[in-house]
């Protein structure tokens, strides 16, 4: 740069520098900057090296093409940081664990500015395609703060994210009130039954086909249905404490079954040919014992990948400890070629389960809520959602549907629900019939017809928002693997509202879109404001603050403030 932009005067230096910078192409190396500044103007703006500018962000050691990479392996390859340490290390880039942390939230920064920028263009490519359909949905863990995100289904991009307090409406509208602002009003939205959601939707999009997502419905009114008797199954496995019993005795007899593995081969082909062989026969009623424990156990892990109320292991896990009580009543004192010791491990784990065996409350808890499972089975075969013996998983209810047989199909259903005998008198069903009943209106959605450029076309909006759960799902996977905590609460805590804008980097149209001309992100990155970044990265340190543990409980009481000012009187 030769002259001023503003008044053409020739630069002069302001100064020279030197400045280490590590990029991927080159490694590590030390550049020699010269500053000018403009005399003749009232600014006096400095100039940086605009080659060194576009290498790397002002006052930053690494390159846009570091900071992607970062960014990339930690959201997109969900790598650790000791991990991609490792990478950089074998290109030459010196860095620490800390400084990857860094460099992923100011990754995500610029991708947030780098999307916002987008938006009007984001905003036409989707009206070229009829518009967009507006799915949202929050996750939260504990009393942290909540992630919510909004995706149009029909281009499948993530619009927009935010962290809110709670799911209350005063707290989603503005969000909505922006998405609005950027995209336009969309052709429907597709949410969960909550409050919060259905208030704030109403008010910002009114007169919008508003959805109830098919999953969601099923889900919420399964556990209104099941809950309180399956968490009754629950603690009564647990008072018998037969989890750990059976774990035991499991571990006791693989320690000798290892000591001599050959039986084990004898004892598998005994059982796929139906007759016992005489080899290693006294191990055989320990294989028995062992091999039912361990089916007995898998009853825990039955399921279909849609969790409560459509997979419910712990039923299943009842269901088989009765089996095995019942199957070893008849063998378990049968003597072992003349020797009653052979049977010994099947009369130890007939013992163990006697007390479950002979529990009537358990067998009753279990047919009541049999009945149930049976009503509620009969309504995702009629919706078409999360049917039991299939294994679409979180995918149930994406494919093409027509809404017409689905709606017959649980109007068939309604109407045989409320023709039981039992109906008047079961508080169950009546609440069930209810919910349908209130949905109703936004459970079927009809095709939207919209006109575009290429002609008039027909939408129709996706009955389930599983298109939000997996992304959730994929968010708490990846933060799983990164701290190895199950709980995901302190990373949702400590990340930036809009990380999950990183899955549409997956997106071939979308990254067209973002790019506009750019090669590729560190290009594009290159050509944000400086200044507006440093604001964003300020504004996402900040947080919602944590209430201590011990202060939540003692705000719990509702006589809180009353003993509080007594015992500031008694104090004082």
């Amino acid at each position: 740069m030769a002259g001023c932009p503003d008044c053409q005067a020739r630069l002069k230096v302001h100064k020279t520098q030197s400045k280490t910078i590590y990029t991927l192409h080159l490694g590590g190396f030390t550049a020699q900057e010269t500053l000018l500044q403009c005399k003749s103007c009232e600014k006096k703006t400095i100039y940086a090296a605009e080659e060194l500018r576009l290498l790397a962000p002002p006052g930053s050691r690494f390159g846009y093409d570091v900071m992607v990479f970062v960014g990339k392996a930690l959201f997109m390859r969900h790598r650790r940081a000791e991990e991609i340490l490792d990478e950089l290390q074998w290109q030459n880039v010196r860095i620490s664990t800390s400084e990857i942390g860094y460099l992923g939230k100011k990754f995500v920064v610029y991708l947030a500015l780098a999307h916002r920028e987008s938006a009007p263009r984001l905003r036409q490519a989707m009206r070229e395609k009829g518009g967009y359909i507006l799915h949202l949905d929050g996750t939260c863990e504990g009393r942290g703060p909540m992630l919510m995100s909004s995706l149009d289904s029909i281009s499948d991009i993530v619009l927009g994210n935010v962290k809110v307090p709670s799911e209350k409406a005063e707290e989603i509208i503005p969000f909505l009130e922006e998405i609005k602002r950027r995209y336009g009003v969309p052709l429907a939205a597709v949410h969960d039954m909550g409050a919060g959601i259905l208030a704030a939707v109403k008010k910002v999009f009114a007169g919008v086909p508003d959805f109830i997502c098919h999953f969601h419905f099923l889900r919420d009114l399964g556990k209104d249905l099941l809950e309180k008797d399956y968490d009754e199954i629950r603690k009564r496995l647990r008072q018998h404490e037969i989890t750990e019993k059976l774990r035991y005795r499991a571990r006791q007899m693989k320690a000798v079954i290892d000591q001599q593995p050959d039986p084990l081969d004898s004892f598998y082909r005994s059982l796929q040919t139906n007759s016992v062989s005489t080899d290693n026969a006294d191990r055989f009623p320990l294989l028995c014992a062992y091999s039912l424990i361990q089916w007995a156990l898998e009853g825990k892990t039955q399921g279909e990948g849609y969790g409560f109320p459509f997979d419910r292991p712990h039923v299943e896990f009842a269901k088989r400890l009765l089996v095995v009580y019942e199957q070893l009543e008849p063998i378990k004192g049968v003597p072992l070629r003349g020797q009653f010791s052979a049977s010994m491990p099947l009369l130890k784990l007939s013992c163990e389960l006697e007390k479950v065996g002979a529990d009537a409350q358990l067998r009753q808890m279990l047919a009541a809520i049999d009945l149930k499972i049976q009503v509620f089975d009969q309504l995702r075969r009629a919706m078409r959602i999360a049917e039991k013996d299939k294994t679409a998983g979180l995918n149930s209810g994406s494919e093409q549907t027509a809404m017409g047989p689905v709606q017959k199909a649980v109007r068939k259903f309604r109407h045989k629900v409320t023709s039981r005998s039992d109906y008047h008198s079961n508080s169950g069903w009546k609440k069930m019939i209810a919910q349908i009943d209130k949905y109703w209106d936004k459970l079927f959605a009809d095709p939207i017809a919209v006109e575009t450029a290429n002609g008039r076309l027909r939408i129709q909006p996706q009955r389930t928002n599983n298109i939000m759960e997996r992304f959730f799902r994929d968010i708490r996977r990846a933060a799983r693997r990164k701290s190895g905590h199950n709980s995901i609460s302190r990373f949702l805590q400590s990340m930036i509202a809009q990380t999950p804008l990183v899955r549409n980097l997956g997106n071939p149209a979308y990254l067209k879109v973002l790019l506009n001309g750019h090669a590729n992100l560190e290009d594009c990155f290159a050509h944000i404001d400086i200044d507006v970044v440093r604001q964003e990265m300020d504004a996402s340190q900040q947080s919602f603050e944590t209430v201590p543990r011990k202060i939540r409980e003692l705000i719990a009481v509702p006589a809180f403030p009353a003993v509080l000012s007594r015992l500031f009187r008694k104090t004082a």
